[in-house]
């Protein structure tokens, strides 16, 4: 954690997020580098000097105690306990856990098992070379966190003014999605991504299958491709599990054209309840939204990048231009930071 994008970065991070603290808010700063030990417990958010005291005592240096770390920090965070309050573990990491506990299998029964006291965890990665992005997302999901990754101090103001504050208060636990298109108006379909947080069909029913959480200003977009029914391409057929009711069995809703489903827990109840939607053919219209073309142009980026069998005649200049033409009100510049990234990511493919 020594280099300028790890502990240095981190440190800086810190400072923008003791100014978003409450003064009913408490912190503690629980490190890892050699042994695990306690800087800071139950600190009062509105002594800042106490608190910049502590941030600027981390030093980088020996090896990285992970699981210990974790470990203490729970038993930090038990003693101080809020009631009704959000107790939440922010993991800051560099990747790297090398004594002690060092099985992820272990880590994530940990915090899986810690999850129900009502003490959450999130990841913040810093840095290069040791990360593992499927690690740190598979402990803040098991964790009911999120995670992130920063590189910069435009990422840090990103995530500890504009984001982490959204996602920190988590108002809906096992949230599961399910979606059915109704077979007069579609022939195919396909999601784009989110392989790794696909559902059989009896566990969106299954209350004790765990599932994503979201936060206060959570927003979750997925996106589908799909074959109209009147497309004459041909589809390959799969056997696949089918839910245990469908809605179209026939030329019933003739009208609709697809029902959402969403389930979700209280936080702090274990029983989900259900949201159900439909979308009608007559919904549909053949100008799509300025966020659409641009969250499109997102979607195609990553199926180039993927050099996925379904990218088609996709190219960087196609993104550019769609993501351009859609810029809008780009509050906090995030588009225009997609677009240098496309440029950048462009530039390197035509040095290979």
């Amino acid at each position: 954690m020594y280099t300028s994008d790890k502990l240095p970065l981190l440190k800086s991070a810190l400072y923008l997020l003791i100014e978003q603290l409450r003064p009913v808010d408490r912190i503690s700063i629980v490190v890892y580098a050699g042994a695990a030990r306690i800087v800071l417990e139950g600190g009062d958010s509105t002594d800042k000097e106490a608190i910049t005291n502590a941030i600027e005592s981390l030093q980088s240096g020996g090896s990285t105690a992970g699981g210990a770390g974790i470990e203490l920090a729970y038993e930090v965070a038990a003693r101080n306990f809020i009631e009704n309050g959000n107790n939440r573990i922010i993991l800051a990491t560099d990747g790297d856990f090398n004594i002690g506990m060092s099985s992820t299998a272990e880590m994530i029964e940990l915090i899986a098992e810690k999850r129900e006291t009502g003490v959450f965890l999130s990841v913040l990665g810093f840095g290069t070379g040791n990360i593992r992005d499927d690690i740190m997302e598979s402990l803040a999901d098991n964790g009911n966190g999120v995670y992130y990754y920063i590189d910069s101090m435009e990422e840090a103001e990103k995530v500890f003014v504009n984001e982490l504050g959204s996602s920190m208060i988590t108002v809906a636990k096992d949230v599961k999605l399910q979606i059915e298109f109704n077979p007069m108006h579609v022939k195919g379909y396909r999601l784009l991504g989110y392989e790794n947080r696909v559902l059989s069909n009896t566990d969106f029913e299954n209350d004790e299958k765990d599932a994503g959480d979201m936060g206060s200003g959570d927003v979750v977009i997925a996106f589908y491709e799909i074959i109209p029914a009147d497309s004459e391409e041909t589809i390959e057929t799969k056997e696949f599990e089918l839910p245990t009711e469908l809605r179209y069995t026939g030329e019933n809703f003739a009208d609709e054209f697809v029902t959402v489903s969403i389930r979700y827990k209280d936080p702090i109840e274990d029983t989900s309840l259900l949201i159900q939607r439909h979308a009608y053919r007559s919904d549909y219209t053949e100008t799509p939204s300025e966020s659409f073309r641009f969250a499109s142009s997102v979607v195609e980026f990553g199926l180039l990048l993927r050099n996925s069998d379904y990218r088609y005649d996709s190219s960087f200049s196609q993104i550019i231009s769609r993501a351009t033409d859609a810029l809008g009100e780009d509050q906090h510049g995030y588009r225009e930071e997609f677009i240098s990234l496309v440029e950048l990511a462009q530039t390197i493919k035509q040095q290979d």
